[in-house]
């Protein structure tokens, strides 16, 4: 079957009429405790003053903590939420909200090796200059093109297999984070000739913007809980 046919096949009609909207709690969405929590720690983590606190071996914990947390939330988005794997005759929807996930995923693999490898510099050369993690430029890349797909699943979110998995504010404030996870990315650029950053403020600004993008995003994230579905948990 093709995607025409599928898209048809998903589509309201007179004798298959549209979802009805669930009716039960708004609550938070699971992946999304991981999201937020992730992105406080990218947030104070370029803070000069939490720097001076911590210090370079608490600042690489701090990342590195935090990339962790965007992988356990990844995971829960992709493969624990209910999203369905490609297959044929998915709608475009589905199919680009999936891929989103699976690429933003990959992208936080991206950056538990990058926020590793800065801890483990940081703890054996925890004197030696410029020791500290910098945004990395796969997962930034991983982190755009993955909210790029989100804008095209939301654009058909009456379509998606869960009309709460993508909203115009999350979809949005995800695009400007990775945006500004970008910039930061290509202000930590090393110059060969120097051993510079780019730019060591827009380096720190970026991250801590698009940390905050991303906290935002998180808290305003809820999926609707059926009422049936909390009392037999609450029963349990």
């Amino acid at each position: 079957m093709g995607q025409d046919e599928g898209m048809a096949r998903d589509a309201p009609s007179p004798d298959r009429p549209a979802r009805p909207t669930p009716q039960g709690d708004r609550r938070l969405r699971r992946e999304a405790w991981g999201f937020a929590l992730g992105s406080i720690c990218f947030f104070v983590g370029p803070l000069p003053a939490y720097a001076a606190w911590a210090g370079d071996v608490g600042v690489a914990v701090t990342f590195f903590i935090g990339s962790l947390l965007f992988t356990t939330a990844g995971f829960i988005q992709l493969s624990l939420s209910g999203r369905r794997p490609p297959r044929r005759g998915m709608n475009a929807a589905d199919r680009a909200d999936w891929f989103a996930a699976a690429i933003q995923f990959v992208g936080t693999l991206f950056f538990n090796v990058s926020t590793g490898s800065a801890l483990v510099a940081a703890v054996q050369h925890p004197d030696a200059v410029g020791v500290g993690w910098r945004p990395d430029a796969l997962g930034s890349i991983a982190f755009l093109v993955s909210s790029g797909l989100a804008v095209v699943a939301t654009r058909d979110r009456g379509r998606l297999w869960d009309r709460d998995a993508r909203t115009w504010h999350g979809t949005g404030l995800n695009l400007l984070g990775s945006i500004a996870f970008g910039v930061s990315a290509v202000a930590a650029y090393v110059v060969p000739t120097t051993g510079d950053l780019v730019s060591l403020f827009w380096t720190n600004l970026g991250t801590v913007i698009g940390a905050l993008c991303f906290f935002i995003a998180a808290v305003l994230s809820r999926r609707t809980v059926l009422r049936e579905e909390h009392e037999a948990a609450a029963a349990s």
